[in-house]
């Protein structure tokens, strides 16, 4: 037996409301907004893929986290399945600015081995966005 993917990670957010807005822009979907809205549920995610990124919002106080986590402590690499151009043009369709990129990056493919760029952000907690495009 082995380790075979990530089911989540955690990430605080100082500001929710803004965190939902600007990853609904970039079409991901929030998993259990309208329970976190109504107080049913102290958090909510952003579902990526198989995977998911647990918000903890201001004032998140339940269950297990890092001791130091803080918002902007997060650095995620999403993988995008389409070209750069198609990556680029969602990314400023959205209103993000790409701070760096595209340039070569050694992703988890084939060991490192597989032949990828990436394109770089942050979102509104400062947060290192990267989107790895596969060759």
């Amino acid at each position: 037996m082995s380790t075979v993917s990530i089911d989540h990670i955690a990430m605080p957010t100082a500001n929710a409301e803004r965190l939902i807005e600007f990853y609904k822009r970039l079409g991901f979907h929030i998993n259990d907004e309208e329970a976190w809205r109504s107080g049913e549920v102290p958090a909510f995610s952003i579902q990526v893929g198989d995977s998911k990124i647990n918000i903890h919002p201001e004032g998140f106080v339940a269950g297990l986290r890092g001791p130091t986590a803080v918002p902007g402590c997060t650095d995620i690499c999403f993988v995008w399945d389409g070209t750069v151009e198609e990556c680029q043009a969602m990314l400023e369709d959205a209103g993000v600015e790409i701070i760096a990129g595209p340039g070569p990056r050694k992703g988890a493919r084939g060991g490192g081995g597989h032949p990828s760029l990436s394109l770089y952000a942050r979102d509104p907690d400062q947060n290192l966005l990267e989107w790895m495009i596969y060759s």
